[in-house]
């Protein structure tokens, strides 16, 4: 009886230790192949593009000065029609044209003790705005703007309030092409890092979409805008 049982024993043991061998030899590959799926590279693929821009904003600001209010205000009227009829007849449309209301500074309210008594005591401060998608005729009336200064109409600028500003919104347009090629090219090198260490190129492990940039070409060329988008593209790796 103690024979028998010491024999079934010896066979339990040995089917124990087998399976137990199976199974540390197939969770031993497992392991293997799951870490050589974790295998993966990362690349970033860019897509730049040049668009004209859409719209153009304008501020033409100019000034005035006299010593008589009623006449100051006849006088900035006046100028303001001029520059809205030379706009007009250079192709931009009226209501492309919008005007703000005249700042009026009286001068001798802010001489704070100073006897000194300026040559005018008002001056006036206008500001017409040309908001059109005619980029074309507004950046060829901007050059021509020096015919109006030679009617006595004293024009300002350099500042950050008359800066003209090109506005490009067509964004969603140019999107999926742009992310397609970015993503493309991030392939592309992918494929190269692969074929280099003698690996193959497996599907996207992750990917993350960079934000799209716009800026100005150069600081001549405002109108032209470059857009820019860069894509992270994480691929897995096996031999």
């Amino acid at each position: 009886m103690k024979e028998k049982t010491k024999v079934s024993a010896f066979i339990l043991g040995i089917f124990l230790f087998s399976g137990l061998s199976v199974l540390g030899y197939l969770l031993g590959n497992a392991a293997i192949e799951y870490k050589q799926y974790e295998r993966s590279v990362t690349v970033k693929g860019l897509s730049e593009r040049e668009y004209k821009a859409d719209i153009v904003i304008w501020p033409i600001q100019f000034t005035a000065a006299g010593n008589d209010l009623e006449s100051l205000y006849n006088s900035i009227e006046e100028s303001t029609s001029k520059i809205k009829e030379f706009l007009e007849k250079n192709g931009i449309k009226s209501n492309e044209i919008t005007l703000s209301s005249p700042a009026i500074t009286d001068k001798s309210a802010q001489q704070y003790g100073n006897n000194t008594k300026p040559e005018f005591r008002y001056t006036a401060l206008q500001v017409v705005t040309v908001y059109s998608n005619n980029i074309d005729a507004a950046q060829s009336v901007m050059g021509s703007l020096s015919e109006l200064g030679k009617k006595g109409i004293v024009f300002t600028g350099g500042n950050y309030q008359t800066q003209t500003e090109y506005i490009f919104n067509r964004l969603n347009e140019v999107k999926p092409e742009m992310i397609e090629e970015a993503t493309r090219k991030a392939r592309e090198v992918a494929e190269k890092f692969a074929t280099d260490s003698q690996s193959k190129l497996g599907k996207i492990k992750k990917a993350y979409q960079g934000q799209f940039s716009i800026t100005a070409r150069d600081k001549n060329n405002p109108h032209i805008k470059k857009i820019r988008v860069v894509s992270t593209v994480e691929y897995y790796l096996s031999d």
